[in-house]
């Protein structure tokens, strides 16, 4: 068991931790970490092509909270939010995640235990591709988050997730579609726009 007062990197990737260790434990520089079912998960720092994906999508929520004052309270990033999920021992950073009101209660480092984002985004990379799309997509419904986007440039595909009655409601999005929902009226995310924006992964 590591102790919480260690600096996570690279060379504890695998190893085990509580989630109440993990919570306000410090991550080296260059790298990023999440709690994955009691197991640090330890990756760099995006690379540009996932970057630049993330930031498609970030100037479509951002250009739309300019010209819709109100509706978004905040737009985070891996670095600036994290969810904790305690049902599975985890802690996750997604790469986008929106927030439609703003925390109730606290507002210090424990306000992350109960301040769900209605929308995250996950962009899908080869080392995270497992986590993206079975991991979350069971915490990210524990948690109650109204809708999960996985942006998958390997497949060409926006696999959209809406909070159903009892499961996730699946709607599988191509280069030519065009991503919308009813949690941000009027709101129009292209998908091409999205995949072209890295241009070619090396």
């Amino acid at each position: 068991m590591i102790l919480a007062k260690t600096t996570i990197g690279p060379l504890h990737h695998g190893r085990k931790m509580s989630l109440k260790a993990f919570e306000f434990a410090q991550v080296e520089d260059g790298c990023t970490a999440e709690l994955a079912r009691g197991y640090i998960v330890v990756s760099e720092v995006a690379n540009y092509f996932h970057f630049m994906q993330i930031m498609a999508v970030k100037r479509v929520l951002g250009a739309y909270d300019a010209t819709n004052p109100g509706l978004i309270h905040a737009i985070a990033g891996t670095m600036e939010c994290k969810l904790i999920v305690s049902d599975w021992e985890s802690e996750r950073h997604p790469d986008i995640a929106v927030y439609l009101t703003p925390p109730k209660g606290r507002k210090d480092r424990t306000l992350w235990r109960t301040w769900i984002p209605e929308l995250v985004v996950e962009v899908v990379s080869e080392g995270s591709r497992d986590r993206d799309y079975t991991e979350k997509r069971d915490e990210y419904w524990t948690l109650g988050v109204k809708e999960y986007w996985i942006v998958d440039a390997k497949l060409k595909q926006v696999l959209v997730l809406r909070r159903g009655r009892s499961q996730w409601t699946e709607k599988t999005l191509s280069p030519t579609d065009t991503c919308e929902t009813k949690l941000l009226p009027g709101f129009k995310l292209p998908c091409k726009a999205v995949f072209d924006a890295g241009g070619d992964e090396e």
